[in-house]
């Protein structure tokens, strides 16, 4: 996906019970995952992508004040917000992860009993 197909055909559906911000979180989430957004991507600014998407700026705003504090996107004031290198966000999940997997093993819990633990929380979160 080239830089100016952002967001392409894609609208958040205001009749779903996801927020609108969080349909937009998710839908970045899933092109940086693909590939289709690539480190350095630069996507529109806050207003441009407002009115592109007919939704309040804040909407926007939040996605990806949201998408930056995990990691996955970047914002450097006029120069605008793009795509992170992954490196970092990586390095904050292993991080997140490694303290997991210790409070799981120090209370006897089993891999599969953690992975459970872990499916469920990450559902919940989505």
């Amino acid at each position: 996906m080239a830089e100016n197909d952002f967001p392409g055909r894609w609208r958040p559906n205001p009749e779903l019970a996801v927020p609108l911000f969080e349909q937009l979180r998710r839908r970045i989430l899933d092109l940086v995952d693909e590939g289709a957004l690539a480190v350095g991507a630069k996507l529109p600014s806050v207003r441009a992508l407002a009115g592109e998407l007919d939704v309040a700026p804040h909407t926007v705003a939040r996605a990806y004040r949201e998408l930056e504090e995990a990691g996955v996107l970047a914002t450097a004031g006029r120069a605008g917000t793009t795509v992170a290198p992954r490196a970092r966000r990586d390095e904050d999940l292993a991080a997140a992860a490694a303290v997991f997997a210790g409070v799981a093993a120090s209370q006897g819990a089993s891999f599969e009993e953690a992975v459970a633990l872990l499916r469920a929380a990450f559902r919940r979160a989505m």
